[in-house]
């Protein structure tokens, strides 16, 4: 927001200060200042002149020689192109050597020009006769700036605008006010933060305040028919106003702050928009059919052209204000081209309501049209500020258009607010500040700003938070208020606690995250991110039994969702993962091999929920692949299989040095996301997945190769691994292994993850690790079965003994032909 350092005069005496230390002071009582400007003309050189004779330049037909008395000797004579000049006028002179900001020939723009005595068609010119465009003080460009009679001859335009009430030149702040803050948003604001800040009392203008009822409301009705978007709505009426231009005063204001002057009327409800942060807006009494307002809002989209001339499509529920016939404006942004006040206005009707915020800033953004007051009224304007506001402007309205103001009001409000009343307590303000504040100060400061402070129990005070602070709602809120008017720069800094100098521990994600992430990308996965919202149907869908530990889990729906695309939170890494691959096999990429880390949710049984009790969250790593494993010099291209994937989540467990506790277990029943698949226990706990997508998903993926892939429990293998990672590095055992091949027959259809469970269990304590070397089917080996060869090593912290070895291999051949049927070949 901009403000004026003259205006904010009006209110408190700042002559003490500096524009400098004004801005300093803003900036640290919370209002930050992003830019401080300097504004009006420079009127160096400028004086007052009276025009003694005016004849016909003989030399061209446009200009004319005027002799000038400067009230310094002898009157000079002036070249003027100006059609208004004549004899007897007093007018503004710039005399040789002034500098003018004039428009440049070429470009428009105005650039310094300093005045020299020049020959202008033959004749001698000293100075310039000015207009009000070319010393700063208006627009207006159609003739030179005709002074009042009485001027003094000789006097500096500055003193003499001064005698007259302008004001010149003016300080402008950019004030960056916080969403926080909406009692800033004007000037009266703001000045009421400097007059605490310099301990003297807010000069407010006296308005008279008229009493609900009276002429007024025999002549206006206003009926609320949605009270709970529109609480509150005063009208006044003036009679009789005059459509004119605003006077200097008032224009200065306005142009100060960027405002263009337009007239009168809508320039006074601009400036006590200004001046207390109350929207106004002046209807034209006579266009409002049937001397009705109506609150209300619409059921149905609609058009509406506004008082920028631009028709518009007001959505459902947009809140207008009608009259008894048709809209005539949207409430608390802009106007209707309908009812606007025009030079033919006579009788004016003013406005000045309190519009919920969050229904102003919804329609502000549905219609693409944020305006000064819908910037306000979004915010939070003052709940009891209507009526000063509405009194102020009818005043100033009539004062300045000759009208008369019509008695009494229409107020019509069906429930007025209560202040809030809030218990400060002076020890929590030490506590949280740090500072001891004094009782008298603390009452000083918040008095100071309009809040109602009264002594309560002991060391305790009872606040009552003004209406125009809708941000104020607990005692945390009062202890900011406190600190920011004492001062953070009077807050002494925090005693220093000597930390003792030690490494930071660094926590097994923070190591094994970014480790695999390394590691998957050495072997050709690249990391892709997904958004962790989709469509209910397609959460539902992966939500399935064939994904979750073989039972179909709830999905987690979203509140008031932005998009039916972002419905729902996801169950699985999955279907994003299938997007990300459709997106890439439509662009000619048909090699894939991606990785996710990211976080799914669903809901559980409360007793086993890990966030909120009803739901479960945690962080999954997805792996995939598709396309081909292409050909290289020493071998053949090939198509990938599910078991390229489970040698990627093999190298994975080992990484993490827990692949010997993970049981991989065969589920050949489809599901509606998977073919088939592997489930991933550790015990009983489920932790992952390794399985082939469904055809009827890769179809409605678009996806043209198959994909397969794992996803796993990233928290659970973390929680696993963490141990391993803590462990100090161990010496290398000096002595020696002990290495068996074993070879058994088993049926075709036996998995070997579950013989492998075994070997480890009874291969205790010396076995130390077990892989599969070999599986054969073929001569020598019956029909039904296959042959599986491992590769045992054993070792403890002594040298083994032969005997050892072989009674650990001849008691796990015996578990294995017990569970298994497995018989030891040769």
């Amino acid at each position: 927001m901009n403000a004026s350092l003259n205006w904010l005069s009006d209110y408190i005496d700042l002559s003490a200060l500096t524009p400098a230390i004004i801005s300093d002071m803003l900036t640290m009582v919370g209002l930050e200042v992003d830019g401080m400007e300097t504004v009006g003309p420079t009127l160096d050189g400028v004086i007052v002149g009276h025009v003694l004779e005016r004849t016909q330049h003989p030399n061209a037909d446009k200009l004319s020689l005027c002799q000038v008395d400067l009230g310094d000797g002898e009157p000079v004579q002036i070249v003027c192109g100006a059609p208004n000049v004549d004899a007897g006028q007093k007018v503004p002179v710039a005399t040789v050597g002034t500098t003018l900001m004039l428009p440049d020939r070429k470009t428009g723009e105005p650039v310094p020009v300093k005045l020299k005595k020049a020959k202008l068609r033959g004749e001698v010119s000293t100075g310039m006769i000015c207009a009000e465009d070319e010393l700063g003080l208006g627009d207006d460009h159609d003739g030179i700036m005709v002074l009042a009679a009485d001027a003094p001859v000789g006097q500096t335009m500055e003193d003499y605008l001064r005698a007259q009430g302008r004001t010149l030149n003016d300080t402008v702040y950019d004030i960056a006010i916080t969403p926080n803050r909406p009692d800033a948003v004007s000037h009266i604001g703001v000045a009421r933060d400097l007059s605490a800040l310099t301990e003297q009392a807010l000069r407010r203008p006296d308005v008279a305040l008229p009493e609900a009822g009276g002429p007024t409301a025999e002549q206006v009705a206003v009926k609320l028919v949605s009270p709970e978007a529109c609480p509150r709505y005063v009208a006044l009426l003036v009679r009789g106003v005059s459509i004119r231009e605003s006077p200097d005063w008032l224009k200065d204001r306005l142009t100060a702050i960027g405002l263009r002057p337009i007239n009168n009327v809508v320039d006074v409800t601009n400036y006590v928009m200004y001046e207390c942060g109350q929207p106004l807006h002046a209807f034209d009494a006579d266009q409002i059919a049937g001397d009705t307002i109506i609150v209300e809002q619409t059921t149905e989209a609609e058009p509406f052209v506004t008082l920028d001339s631009q028709e518009r499509e007001l959505p459902v529920g947009t809140l207008m204000i009608c009259d008894a016939e048709r809209r005539v404006a949207v409430a608390g942004v802009m106007g209707g081209e309908n009812s606007e006040v025009t030079d033919a206005t006579t009788n004016v009707l003013i406005e000045s309501a309190y519009f919920d915020p969050s229904l102003i800033r919804k329609t502000a953004k549905a219609l693409g049209l944020q305006t000064d007051a819908s910037y306000r009224f979004e915010r939070g304007i003052d709940r009891d500020g209507q009526v000063w506001a509405a009194s102020r402007a009818a005043d100033l309205i009539a004062d300045l258009g000759g009208g008369t103001r019509v008695g009494g009001m229409v107020d019509a409000h069906p429930v007025l607010p209560e202040p809030l009343v809030l218990t400060l307590r002076l020890s929590r303000i030490e506590t949280i500040l740090g500072v001891a504040i004094s009782h008298a100060d603390t009452v000083r400061l918040l008095t100071a700003i309009g809040f109602g402070v009264e002594d309560a129990e002991a060391g305790t005070l009872s606040v009552t938070v003004p209406l125009f602070r809708p941000d104020v709602e607990r005692e945390i809120d009062l202890i900011e208020e406190v600190a920011r008017l004492f001062g953070y720069d009077n807050i002494p800094e925090p005693r220093r606690t000597p930390v003792p100098s030690k490494p930071p521990e660094i926590s097994a994600v923070e190591i094994l995250r970014p480790m695999v992430r390394t590691r998957l990308a050495g072997l050709g996965f690249r990391e892709v991110c997904t958004n962790s919202m989709q469509r209910a149907e397609t959460a539902t869908q992966f939500a399935g039994a064939d994904l979750h530990n073989g039972e179909a889990v709830e999905i987690v729906e979203t509140l008031n969702p932005i998009s039916q695309e972002m419905a729902a939170l996801r169950p699985s890494l999955l279907p994003g993962m299938l997007q990300v691959m459709s997106y890439n096999q439509n662009r000619g990429q048909r090699q894939l091999h991606l990785m996710e880390f990211g976080h799914i949710m669903h809901r559980a049984d409360p007793k086993r929920s890990t966030l909120v009790p009803g739901y479960n969250e945690y962080e999954a790593l997805i792996l995939a692949m598709s396309g081909g494993a292409p050909g290289r010099w020493n071998q053949e291209a090939r198509a990938l299989d599910i078991y390229d994937v489970k040698g990627a989540v093999e190298w994975l467990l080992e990484l993490l040095r827990i692949d010997g506790r993970v049981r991989f277990e065969a589920t050949p029943m489809p599901g509606e996301a998977t073919s088939y698949r592997l489930d991933l226990r550790v015990k009983k706990r489920h932790i992952g997945v390794i399985a082939c997508v469904a055809d009827a998903v890769t179809e409605a993926f678009d996806l043209r190769d198959p994909v397969y892939f794992a996803e796993l429990d990233w928290a659970a293998l973390v929680q696993m691994a963490a141990p391993q990672f803590a462990r100090n590095a161990e010496a290398v055992s000096r002595f020696p292994t002990v290495e068996r091949d074993l070879a058994v027959a088993v049926k075709r259809d036996q998995p070997v993850g579950p013989m492998l469970d075994v070997i480890r269990q009874f291969g205790r304590p010396l076995i130390q690790d077990v892989t599969v070397f070999d599986v054969y089917q073929g001569e020598r080996i019956a029909d039904d079965q296959k042959s599986v060869a491992f590769a045992l090593r054993f070792g403890a912290d002594r040298t083994l003994k032969d005997k050892e070895v072989d009674k650990r291999i001849r008691t796990i051949v015996q578990r294995l032909g017990k569970e298994f049927g497995a018989a030891l070949r040769g």
